[in-house]
């Protein structure tokens, strides 16, 4: 069964940083693509970033580029997104999710079977 687990969220300022961590347990997630979407209330979720297995390229979308970045331990099957430079309109639930039939980069909810509870993060003064 494949399970996996998103840790680190939490409340901070505008302009700090947090890191959040992805465990995957019945899969092992270095041979499959690997994103974060993000879901604010009232709003649709959102691809934010991307993860190959094919070729290890990551993807964000724009309004990320520069303060966030994902990366993965494959020691520790753990997946993890760094985000610097918070803003207010960061804040939402954070998922992680991957899937087995694909390798190539994809911010397509769609094209992800497997998905974790969510964490929440919320930037706020």
């Amino acid at each position: 069964q494949v399970q996996l687990v998103e840790s680190g969220g939490g409340l901070v300022q505008p302009g700090e940083s947090l890191r959040l961590s992805c465990a995957g347990s019945g899969i092992t997630l270095e041979y499959y693509a690997i994103a974060w979407f993000r879901q604010a209330p009232g709003k649709e979720r959102e691809g934010v970033a991307c993860l190959s297995s094919a070729d290890y390229s990551t993807y964000y979308t724009d309004s990320v580029k520069g303060r966030f970045t994902i990366s993965r331990d494959n020691a520790k099957n753990t997946v993890f997104l760094q985000m610097n430079s918070l803003k207010p309109e960061d804040t939402a639930v954070y998922y992680c999710a991957t899937d087995r039939n694909l390798l190539g980069s994809s911010l397509v909810s769609d094209d992800y079977k497997h998905w974790g509870q969510g964490t929440q993060v919320t930037v706020s003064s």
